[in-house]
């Protein structure tokens, strides 16, 4: 059983030296590099957090407010170094879900009949 464990901490390490993995990190140093951009990308997490967090205690935000937050996002990606960092993010993301997906792949015969 412990040979899983260690093959996840490997797994973990081959993530946090990816590429992808880099190429955020990048971006991060570069975002934190400049206070007025750092400051725009805080903010919108900050909304983006709120929402999720009134979403999953069942409460939908008002089509408004998503409104609002599809147009900051809108202005903040014109940012050159925030763009980069969101491309990076989505392509670490589809990296995960990939994995995520190999993993459960592998034990779908368990549950078939």
């Amino acid at each position: 059983m412990n040979n899983v464990y260690d093959r996840a901490h490997e797994l973990a390490r081959a993530l946090q030296s990816s590429e992808e993995a880099l190429a955020v990190e990048n971006a991060m140093k570069e975002i934190d590099s400049e206070p007025e951009t750092k400051s725009m990308l805080n903010d919108f997490r900050t909304r983006q957090v709120e929402l999720q967090q009134k979403m999953m205690t069942g409460a939908m935000p008002d089509p408004q407010e998503m409104e609002k937050m599809e147009q900051v996002y809108q202005v903040i990606s014109m940012n050159p170094n925030i763009a980069k960092l969101f491309e990076a993010e989505r392509r670490l993301a589809g990296i995960i879900q990939d994995v995520n997906k190999i993993v459960t792949d592998s034990l779908s015969h368990l549950y078939q009949e």
